[in-house]
């Protein structure tokens, strides 16, 4: 069997190509910020007063090591973290301002990588390929 031919080996490389994509398009445009912090950001801010365990769950990441995510945007500033008045042991992540602003600017810049990440189908096929994408990861 041909590596080329393995769906294992080909997400992988998408996966690859994506993260290179998107820390490109980042550094270009003057963030630091990886695609992780980008959908713990997402999640904050669509739903706010999430913890941490609930925003892992919320982009399908480990809870084990979320909590380095939420430290390194603590550092940047672009979230806060409170103990929780319904839970005392859970913590209650809110995005600062400097947050909300970060993410109005790179939101623009990740609608567009999008685009790059599948530049070799068309629009038609892109569509195709998430449909199929979405199916197998049961969503």
């Amino acid at each position: 069997m041909e590596i080329l031919t393995m769906p294992g080996h080909v997400i992988r490389r998408l996966n690859q190509m994506s993260t290179q994509v998107f820390a490109t398009r980042m550094q270009e445009k003057g963030f630091d910020l990886t695609p992780v912090q980008f959908a713990a950001l997402d999640a904050i801010r669509a739903t706010p007063g999430l913890d941490q365990a609930s925003i892992a769950a919320k982009i399908a990441y480990d809870r084990a090591t979320i909590g380095g995510v939420m430290e390194r945007l603590l550092q940047k500033g672009y979230v806060a973290r409170v103990v929780s008045e319904k839970d005392r042991r859970a913590r209650v992540i809110t995005l600062t301002e400097e947050g909300e602003h970060a993410y109005r600017c790179i939101l623009p810049v990740v609608a567009e990588l999008q685009k790059d990440i599948l530049a070799n189908l068309t629009a038609e096929e892109r569509q195709v390929f998430l449909s199929l994408a979405s199916k197998a990861l049961g969503a």
